[in-house]
């Protein structure tokens, strides 16, 4: 609001300084002398009221608080030395387009900001809540406590980030992770507030309340953004305050210089106040905030929070990736990969195994269940189950003693798995689970973490954007580092394994001694490496907050393509950075050397300073929209094997098949 009523105030100032202008230039030159005269010197009045006067009492506000000289007075008093030496209508051109440029500035760099912070708006202010009595009651977003569950119609905003408890839809989730396309999610998986249920009737249980939300921590990620200012942009303040010491003293010594080589005081004080307008470094000091500005809102549009323009810049010089494997390049979930059958019947199999492995909490039993369920194979019933640590799961069947594990576990029951089809899924890459019967060894079916789809892709990317070196670190085994480092288009020298979060941290500091890295992980484990990198990036969508607050930068969608985008757009803006600066210079030189050599008229200066604070405005809000890539992302196309299909249903509520893609070995 307050910002609202600044804005306001400067646009209210600005027209009446416009209007006193016009008003001022149409008396002179329409009417007579009888009239004009007064007129005249009330539309004066007006501009040095309305550009004059606020900007004065700011930059005396800055000079007594702040011990700090303001670029504002430069402009007061070059035109108050105008109109003392009677360029009244110089003086008030300068005025006029001085307000002019601050009020766009003020409404450019504003724009900027409000991009991200405008998600505050989507926030649903009631929600739907479930009582424990199960009747449905509707309370203020504040109210919804973690555990509380919630409905969602089609249409509705998600009040709280939660996890649905029932139910299956789409949804739009464009404003939180700039992902344009629909993303579908059941039960189980997380939703964000703010995002839109498209379809279907869905309970979510409430996880994070609104302080501790996905926006929350956005607009908290903002907000800390803005006040940690960029290397450049500290550099630009610093300099600008002492270089404005710099002209005040400069303008002293042209007035001095020229009256004693024997021009008029009126000349000398006109060619002082030239100079005063041609050296103000305003297009200097803006040019790197203005660019910072917008590339920070344009990454938060776009799902990526930096926290300062320091962490843009630096990913912008950052030649080394690593990346943590798990949760990160991979989707941190196991699915099942492969399933053999030594008689053929694979639905019996998966039924048997479901069965038993239905009453296990481990993650592999949970994807053997959930390709079960997608199969639409019933569990077989299995009763006495007992867990074998470290080897498996053993239970009673109506034929027999069923069992499932390792190959511990089938050395343990006396079976054998010396078998060609079975010995062929042992090469350590992935999970065996061993499926016996009795004295009979039925079959086996193997468990991996799965890629990220675009994963790949933002890997070639980043490659082909100049990237030197990207390293995968894992705390994995090595054949599963190798099959998903291959999978990646990584070379075993670039593949690290079997490592400790100690060891992460280390590896990153060698890596530091050479170049800029950058660490990308999500887990708590994590934590560590991403605080030691130049830059440390979390997956902030899946990521623990452990890792984003150690982070620099947050990710939130499991998008990988924009990581790849991100360094894109730090590269871009350090280019804007630099043609922003080498203009503001370059311009700044020709004024000043054209006032000092060559009669600068004052009104051509005042055109030069507030044009070109203006062009650089205007180049670094270019980063406000992103340039589309040359070539989009390709995202791996699906593994086609005989008599195995994955068709995508046109109805996001109709039940999903997977195939099978067997991983490259």
């Amino acid at each position: 609001m307050q910002g609202g009523l600044q804005v306001n105030a400067s646009v209210f100032l600005t027209v009446l300084t416009l209007s006193g202008l016009v008003l001022a230039v149409a008396s002179f030159w329409l009417l007579g002398d009888d009239v004009s005269g007064w007129l005249i010197l009330i539309g004066l009045g007006l501009v040095y009221l309305g550009g004059g006067l606020p900007a004065a009492c700011r930059a005396l506000k800055v000079l007594w608080q702040e011990r700090v000289l303001d670029i504002d007075l430069l402009m007061v008093v070059a035109a108050i030395a105008a109109a003392a030496v009677g360029a009244h209508f110089e003086g008030a051109v300068l005025l006029t387009l001085f307000s002019v440029s601050t009020t766009l500035e003020g409404w450019a760099l504003g724009r900027a900001r409000r991009a991200v912070e405008a998600l505050l708006a989507l926030r649903p202010t009631t929600a739907l809540r479930r009582e424990p009595d199960g009747s449905i009651r509707e309370v203020p977003v504040a109210d919804l406590r973690v555990n509380d569950i919630v409905i969602l119609r089609p249409g509705d905003r998600v009040p709280a980030d939660g996890v649905i408890a029932s139910g299956r839809g789409s949804f739009d989730e464009a404003n939180i992770t700039g992902e344009s396309m629909p993303v579908t999610r059941e039960s189980g998986q997380p939703v964000f507030e703010a995002t839109i249920n498209l379809d279907g009737s869905i309970e979510v249980v409430v996880t994070k309340t609104i302080t501790e939300s996905t926006v929350a921590r956005m607009v908290a990620l903002v907000t800390e953004a803005q006040a940690a200012k960029a290397p450049s942009e500290r550099f630009s303040a610093w300099f600008g305050q002492r270089y404005t010491l710099a002209v005040v003293g400069g303008a002293i010594i042209v007035f001095a210089v020229f009256y004693w080589l024997g021009n008029d005081w009126e000349n000398a004080l006109y060619r002082s106040a030239t100079l005063l307008v041609a050296a103000s470094p305003c297009a200097i000091v803006i040019s790197v905030p203005a660019a910072i500005l917008s590339a920070l809102s344009a990454a938060g549009r776009n799902g990526v929070l930096f926290k300062g323009g320091a962490a843009l810049e630096t990913l912008a010089t950052v030649d080394t990736f690593a990346f943590d494997k798990t949760g990160t390049l991979t989707t941190g979930k196991a699915v099942l990969t492969e399933v053999v059958a030594l008689d053929g019947d694979q639905q019996r199999l998966l039924s048997l195994l479901a069965g038993i492995e239905g009453h296990s909490e481990h993650h592999s039993a949970a994807a053997i269940c959930q390709e079960a369920a997608a199969r639409s194979i019933t569990p077989a019933e299995v009763t006495d189950v007992l867990t074998r640590p470290s080897a498996g799961i053993v239970g009673q069947h109506a034929d027999g003693v069923l069992w499932a594990g390792n190959a511990r576990l089938a050395s343990e029951m006396g079976e054998s798995i010396d078998h060609p089809a079975l010995q062929a899924l042992a090469d350590g890459s992935q999970t065996v689970i061993y499926l016996g019967l009795g004295s009979t060894v039925l079959g086996a079916v193997t468990v991996a973490d799965q890629l990220r789809p675009t994963s790949a892709s933002s890997l070639a990317a980043l490659r082909e954007s100049g990237v030197r070196r990207i390293w995968m670190m894992t705390g994995d085994r090595r054949p599963v580092a190798l099959r998903i480092g291959r999978e990646l288009g990584l070379s075993p020298d670039e593949i690290h394994a079997d490592m400790l979060p100690e060891d992460k941290v280390r590896m990153v500091g060698e890596l530091a001694t050479t170049g800029k890295v950058a660490f990308v992980g999500d887990g708590v484990n994590d934590a560590a490496a991403l605080a030691r990198a130049d830059v440390g990036i979390a997956m902030g969508a899946a990521g623990s907050d452990v890792a984003i607050q150690a982070a620099d930068v947050a990710l939130l969608s499991e998008e990988m393509g924009k990581l790849a985008e991100a360094h894109r757009l730090a590269r871009r803006t350090a280019l804007i950075i630099k043609q922003n600066l080498t203009f503001a210079l370059s311009a700044m030189a020709i004024l000043v050397l054209g006032g000092l050599f060559f009669d600068l008229p004052l009104p051509l200066a005042v055109i030069g300073h507030e044009g070109g604070t203006l062009l650089v405005v205007l180049n670094g809000l270019r980063l406000l929209s992103l340039p589309p890539r040359k070539e989009p992302l390709a995202r791996p196309q699906p593994v086609q094997q005989p008599g195995r299909t994955e068709p995508l249903p046109a109805d996001p509520r109709a039940p999903y098949h997977r195939k099978l893609p067997r991983p490259s070995a």
